[in-house]
């Protein structure tokens, strides 16, 4: 089974800027969503994938991830894919021999910015970078699955 377990933070400061090793423009739609799982499609790079999360609200989740052609990727995002679509940017940031996603959000989702690191195990430890912020692994508002239909432009007014 794959096992995917993930951590998230809002990040305090723009310190991470100075740390990032590389960085690719990310474009996604969900084809489904359900009470049980998602299945999203991602163009990120010149690379794409078909992927399928369990829905649990943890840092623990089961995780499916098959590439796929970019063609079929542009397709499947256009025509059948949930709208608006999932844009934004990663950087990769390394900090004490952890790897760092910075999500920049951009669209409906543009002043949304969210690090992520994935881990080995649930207990597994690692340095807190000065940049790194409130957890929010455990809120569901800051799943990108949830910012398709619930964008960061409207959580003044609904979400908050």
């Amino acid at each position: 089974m794959a096992i995917e377990i993930e951590r998230k933070f809002l990040l305090k400061n723009d310190n991470w800027k100075q740390s990032v090793v590389s960085s690719a423009l990310i474009r996604q739609g969900y084809l489904a969503n359900s009470d049980k799982a998602s299945v999203r499609i991602r163009i990120d790079g010149d690379i794409a994938n078909i992927n399928i999360k369990s829905m649990t609200l943890a840092i623990t989740r089961q995780e499916y991830e098959y590439a796929i052609p970019v063609e079929d990727a542009e397709k499947l995002l256009t025509d059948l894919c949930q709208q608006p679509q999932i844009e934004k940017t990663r950087y990769i940031v390394m900090h004490e021999g952890h790897k760092w996603e910075i999500d920049v959000f951009a669209g409906d989702n543009a002043g949304l910015v969210v690090a992520e690191i994935e881990l080995d195990s649930e207990d597994e430890s690692f340095a807190m970078p000065d940049w790194a912020g409130q957890e929010v692994s455990d809120q569901i508002k800051y799943y990108n699955v949830n910012l398709i239909n619930n964008p960061y432009s409207t959580w003044g007014k609904s979400l908050g």
